[in-house]
Parts: C-alpha cells; structure tokens; sequence
C-alpha cells in the first residue's frame, strides 16, 4: 500500500449558499469571520488567529451542499503521496495544478474518499496579515479559527479504519456495551480533540463545521446578538457544555440551514501518555454534560454533500427505531 500523505490539520471547508448576501450578513457581521476575498460569486473567510488565505469558503449556487473539506499537508511531496494513496484505493482522484483550484491555494488533489466525502489535500496557500492582536477589527463571536469537521455516516468501524490509515488519532469514542460497538470517534492531527468526528447517520453528510472561539463568554454573546435582532431561530442548541471533549458550545444554522458550532475550551491532545476516553452510550452526559435534551433536528437534518462533478451525492439511509435513537451518539438519526 501506498504510504498516507502527512496531515498536519483540518484547513477549511467549502460551502455552497443560495443567497450569498445573507450568508455575508451570518458568517461575517455575526460570527466575526474576516473577509479576505470577495467577488459576486464567492467569499474567502479567515478567523482572527489564522496566518491562511481562508478557513471557509462560501459559493453562490441553486443549492446548498458542502462542496469539499480539506486537510493541509506536511510537505509539497505530500500531494503526491495522497494523489497515489487514494488511487491505489480506487476512489475517484482530481488533481488542481496551482491556480486551477480553489483560489490561494497551490496544488491540490481532490478525491472522494471511501466514505463519499469530496476531500481536498494541499500543503501551499497564500498567507493572510496577522490579526490577532487587531482588537479593533473583531466583531460579533469573534471567531478565532475553524476547529474540525462533523461528518455523518451509516458505517463508523469503516470511517474510523479509514482515518486511522491517514495517521489520526482518537481521542474520545462512544460505544455500546459491547466494546465493538463503535457509535462515534472523535479524531485529531493537531494537538485538539479532533480535527474530524463523525457520528451514526444518513450519510454521506455533513453534519457541522465547528469553529474556535477563545472564551465562552464570547459563545454567550453570539446568542445574545442573535435574540436581540429577533433571530433567534438561527440558535439550534445551547449554550452548553459537551461530555466529550469538555467544550463550550452553541449550535446555530445559516440561513441555507448548514450548522456551525461555535467552540470553546476543549484540551490538549499532544501529551504522549493521551488514551482514548471512552464514553458508554447509555450515558447522557456524553451529549450534555448537564443532561440537556438534544432536539430532533439535531439527528434529523445534515448538509447533503457534492460529488466532484457537483452533483448532488444519493444518501444511504439508516433505519433507527426511537430507542435506538434515544441512546444513539451525536448525529444519530
């Protein structure tokens, strides 16, 4: 087999919207994500602590779907590892000369991995000013950085195999009492909780981008903005705290309906004595860790995903009776 290229961590995500102006209004005047570029059809989007061209990338479309996730690489060699790594796989390969894809980003490869999420692998992209210490430019939750991707999927064992092949590490699990009953993995390459999760559900989907904030009173002032302009329908959950991974969270929708978690205080991963923590399924401060209810939305709806033509991706469907979903990780549904 081929060896894996080197994943340093998630980078970015692309999103098509259907009304880019709302979706300026969400991400950049409530959010706080800094535009780095603009044209009428596109916006490239960095948090406050990002040194990168862009963390999220919205594309005006007829309908709204996650075009790809993408991961940075080590090294430009890189590339080419994952360009033979995924053709040995026998999944569908794209390769981007520099310029040709996605704009500030150099020379790419884009598959559609074995789990049928479009997945975009690069090691060069433009450098952006240095924001962090521009009080003056933060707005809204002032989000700091993209954290990680939430993905659904009907097969977890396959999804956890497959990232553990391209190197990742896990650190929190869900499962059932039988210890091969795998539920849900959150998985990392930086030194965080994870840089992917993904959860028991209708797949290929998305489920959530999360992005960093670096307090939770932040987390608390994006509600606050939201339910003082009447908005308030955005907020899908929370605030809260997670069991797994400890963070402060709030879920909210775009107004195309994709989920963002804005996030805060999760822990470091980078200690070589890390274990995996392995939460039981039948214990619900997994979920909330003060036993908040989670609301059917949550395991209902998900980002329908693109193939690398752009077309709309078919869904394999689960078939969960409601004990199972009373039990059920995150995203099960």
């Amino acid at each position: 087999m081929s060896p894996a290229p080197d994943v340093v961590r998630s980078a970015y995500a692309q999103l098509t919207v259907t009304d880019l102006v709302a979706s300026r209004w969400f991400w950049v005047d409530m959010l706080g994500f800094h535009v780095q570029y603009e044209d009428s059809t596109h916006l490239y989007l960095r948090g406050t602590d990002e040194l990168t061209h862009h963390s999220l990338v919205l594309r005006q479309a007829d309908v709204a779907a996650l075009e790809h996730i993408a991961y940075r690489l080590r090294t430009p060699e890189d590339v080419d590892k994952a360009a033979a790594f995924f053709t040995e796989l026998g999944r569908p390969v794209r390769r981007f000369p520099a310029g040709d894809g996605t704009r500030g980003v150099g020379e790419a490869v884009r598959v559609l991995d074995p789990l049928g999420f479009p997945v975009e692998f690069f090691h060069h992209i433009e450098r952006g000013q240095r924001l962090i210490q521009r009080y003056d430019l933060r707005r809204g939750a002032e989000i700091a950085r993209l954290d990680h991707f939430n993905i659904c999927t009907p097969d977890i064992p396959a999804a956890y195999a497959h990232y553990t092949s391209l190197g990742f590490g896990c650190s929190e699990t869900i499962e059932g009492d039988d210890e091969h009953e795998l539920y849900a993995a959150w998985m990392y390459r930086k030194q965080t909780v994870h840089d992917v999760a993904f959860t028991g559900g209708d797949g290929p989907r998305l489920h959530h981008i999360g992005v960093a904030t670096h307090e939770s009173h932040q987390v608390l002032r994006a509600a606050d903005l939201f339910g003082s302009l009447h908005k308030e329908h955005h907020i899908e959950r929370g605030p809260g705290r997670h069991g797994v991974s400890n963070a402060f969270y709030l879920y909210l929708r775009d107004p195309d309906g994709h989920r963002v978690e804005i996030y805060t205080s999760d822990y470091y991963t980078g200690d070589p004595d890390h274990e995996t923590y392995r939460w039981n399924v039948h214990d619900d401060r997994r979920r909330d860790f003060w036993g908040n209810a989670v609301i059917p939305s949550w395991y209902k709806e998900a980002t329908p995903v693109l193939d690398l033509n752009g077309t709309l991706q078919p869904v394999t469907r689960t078939v969960l009776d409601e004990s199972t979903v009373a039990v059920g990780a995150d995203g099960l549904g």
